[in-house]
């Protein structure tokens, strides 16, 4: 069984951060929630584990 990796584990964080952002530019509010939508589950089938996913979904939870 695998964990979540919480700790830093993107190339370039910065980078990616852009990107996300970018994508976002010209979409509505409804159109920005189903792109996250989407992002989200396309990870989310990348990961696969759904033990991780619950790490991942409890983590996200906390409001810190």
């Amino acid at each position: 069984m695998n964990a979540l990796n919480t700790t830093a584990n993107i190339n370039d964080p910065d980078g990616f951060y852009g990107e996300l952002i970018a994508a976002h530019q010209g979409l509505s509010d409804d159109e920005s929630e189903a792109f996250n939508a989407r992002l989200i589950l396309t990870l989310a089938n990348h990961v696969g584990d759904r033990e991780v996913l619950r790490e991942a979904l409890a983590v996200a939870a906390k409001k810190e």
